[in-house]
């Protein structure tokens, strides 16, 4: 048998809740050590966790037991600290968004690439059973020539006003929605239909301030967006297109969820939970074929979880994590992985560039009609 991945955590909180009982469960890693600068909550996670630990990122990397980090930072220290780690020779499984903008996650796979390391990223959708088996429904041709997608992705998670300030209420630290719920709606729907093509969006922020977190009472302002409305234009692997429509929030109170409608010229499948309290569990499939009325699918055991958690995030994220030590140990590439992270980043950035009716990328002209039609 293949020796464990020996694994360190870098950032604490998803790190420390998700992760370290993920890496714990998963045959093949091993949690060897933690990483957080603030050495109060470093040794509190440690003394927990019964784990070494570090608050200098370059002692993490100089210690000879990590073979891979997964950082699971803020957003606006993932690009930085996977840099780094790369060029200290470290396989990485990277939280998402990889980075600000998909320039660095270029950056980050081209680096990779030349250092032969194998670098996983937590679009945890596609390790979740009735995603698989919605996938494998589209991919065995059963609702034929899809005509239409819809994504509804409304959460009231920061619906309260009263929710503090933080690096999430901030643009340039990678906080706001497309951040939180696109980078994931954007890779599911390239996993279960094609690449985007052309893009429009209208980004709003519902909540302009927020209190501070020291209780003093001051506001601070909110200049990240909570609300993304999206159009898209997908490629489908016959080499046609299929418009889709997505929408997402996180200040809907009694939103409905994350529901996915896929509508073909011969079924329509619908994929949906209105859990609010975990983005995993709670999950049901309905098809219709031929006209008849939608009918709920049975769970497939071929896709199931050999073992649940309470916190319905932890089995997803076990079964990212045998993927990527997998792939470690066999020396190939990893998916979804930074190929996947570009794709979903540039539409997050595009978004942000073509909010207010503005298509992207620009439409082609007969000279560069292959350079601007590719993400």
């Amino acid at each position: 048998m293949t020796a464990p991945l020996r694994v360190a955590i870098a950032g604490l909180g998803f790190g420390e809740s998700v992760h370290l009982p993920a890496l714990r469960s998963c045959p093949g890693t091993e949690p060897v050590a933690l990483w957080h600068p603030r050495a109060e909550r470093l040794e509190a996670a440690c003394r927990q966790a019964e784990l070494p630990g570090h608050c200098d990122f370059h002692a993490l990397l100089d210690d000879p037991s990590v073979e891979a980090i997964v950082i699971a930072t803020p957003p606006a220290a993932r690009y930085a600290l996977a840099r780094q780690a790369l060029e200290a020779g470290k396989h990485l499984l990277l939280e998402k968004p990889v980075a600000l903008c998909a320039d660095q996650v270029e950056d980050l796979q081209r680096l990779a690439l030349q250092r032969g390391l194998t670098v996983a990223v937590d679009f945890e959708y596609r390790a979740v059973p009735l995603f698989q088996q919605l996938a494998a429904l589209v991919a065995s041709g059963a609702l034929g020539e899809l005509v239409l997608v819809k994504f509804d992705w409304l959460m009231g998670s920061r619906a309260d006003a009263s929710r503090p300030w933080n690096w999430y209420s901030q643009a340039a630290e990678g906080g706001g929605v497309l951040g939180a719920l696109g980078t994931h709606a954007f890779d599911t729907l390239h996993w279960l239909v094609g690449p985007s093509r052309h893009l429009q969006a209208q980004l709003s922020t519902a909540i302009h301030h927020r209190p501070l977190a020291d209780g003093s009472g001051r506001l601070a302002s909110v200049d990240a967006e909570d609300i993304a409305l999206v159009q898209l234009k997908l490629e489908t692997p016959q080499g046609g297109s299929v418009p889709a429509q997505l929408n997402l929030s996180s200040v809907t109170r009694r939103g409905r969820g994350c529901w996915l409608e896929l509508y073909g010229r011969d079924g329509t499948a619908v994929l949906g939970s209105d859990n609010q309290a975990d983005y995993v569990h709670g999950f049901g499939l309905w098809l219709s074929q031929g006209g008849e009325p939608l009918r709920p699918v049975d769970s497939d055991p071929r896709w199931s979880f050999a073992r649940t958690w309470e916190d319905g995030r932890i089995a997803p994220v076990e079964r990212i994590h045998g993927w990527w030590s997998a792939a470690v140990r066999e020396g190939r590439p990893m998916l979804p992985g930074l190929g996947e992270a570009v794709l979903s980043q540039r539409c997050c950035d595009w978004a942000r560039l073509g909010q207010g009716g503005a298509g992207f990328p620009p439409p082609a002209t007969h000279q560069d009609s292959v350079t601007t039609a590719t993400v």
